[in-house]
């Protein structure tokens, strides 16, 4: 299962619930770039731009589905800018969730935080351009929506679970 969404949508979070839930590991695309060069995702865009981050983002997302067991993948919210990556999210044996939400809620809560380097300079303006940019992209990966906005993470989570018919196949 692949969680797919702007930042903010929820995706760690719920991830790290489905992966209990399901006794799978999570594989969080942020974390596993961190994990991998010893830096953050900020340290990375400020020191080697933001395609060097996509590189390593796209390496990391290949890796996750090619881990060989059934897993929860939280991909980092810009995956889906690469052709490679949407190719590969399209061909994997895996659910594809978008997460949504309004882009209110999104913007409040991926400000929370200081690890998002593209929303330093107008947060609500880059936002909304990455919706609109991103929007046609999620959509063509999909397997199915579900919107985050206004809900807890274990109800996203159990709406998940239910899709999957318990713990049932990836697809």
């Amino acid at each position: 299962m692949v969680l797919v969404g702007l930042m903010g949508s929820g995706k760690t979070t719920t991830g790290e619930i489905l992966a209990r839930r399901l006794g799978r590991p999570l594989f969080d695309s942020d974390r596993l770039v961190e994990a991998q060069t010893g830096r953050t995702v900020r340290e990375i865009f400020e020191a080697d731009g933001e395609d060097a981050y996509r590189t390593l983002e796209t390496a990391a997302l290949l890796d996750a589905l090619a881990a060989g067991e059934p897993a929860v993948i939280a991909a980092a919210g810009g995956v889906v800018i690469r052709e490679e990556n949407r190719r590969a999210l399209r061909d994997a044996d895996a659910l594809v969730v978008w997460l949504r939400a309004d882009l209110g809620i999104l913007t409040d809560r991926a400000t929370a935080g200081t690890h998002r380097p593209l929303l330093d300079r107008d947060p609500a303006g880059m936002m909304a351009a990455m919706a609109r940019d991103r929007d046609a992209w999620y959509r063509e990966v999909a397997d199915t929506v579900v919107d985050t906005t206004e809900r807890p993470p274990e109800d996203v989570a159990g709406e998940i679970v239910a899709l999957l018919g318990g713990d049932g196949p990836a697809r």
